[in-house]
């Protein structure tokens, strides 16, 4: 492949990414939508979270964990039940990596 190709393509990406990123900025009026895809949309951060976040939790290196003795299921779990408990996003990423640095450093896992 050319260096000119390699450029092309580049140029080519950046203008597409640019173009999908701003199709909702560029008219002057809010394109109308049907309610259930509004509806929909509200949750598409999190499904979007759950997507990337879940597969870290259960998986490691392409295959399912295999053993209990993984602090992520555990940090997970203690995020989780804080989280339910005080809805708090600060103390659930301070519980969660406590758990998990402890078992990881304090018991090796």
């Amino acid at each position: 492949m050319s260096d000119w190709e390699i450029a092309l393509g580049i140029v080519g990406m950046g203008l597409i990414t640019m173009i999908t990123r701003s199709f909702f900025m560029i008219p002057k009026q809010e394109l109308p939508m049907p309610d259930w895809a509004k509806q929909g949309l509200r949750y598409a951060p999190l499904a979007a979270l759950a997507a990337v976040i879940a597969p870290e939790i259960v998986m490691s290196q392409g295959h399912l964990i295999d053993t209990w003795k993984d602090a992520r299921l555990y940090a997970a779990a203690v995020g989780t039940a804080y989280f339910f408990w005080k809805r708090g996003i600060l103390g659930t990423i301070i519980s969660g990596t406590v758990v998990m640095l402890g078992l990881r450093i304090g018991l090796g896992w």
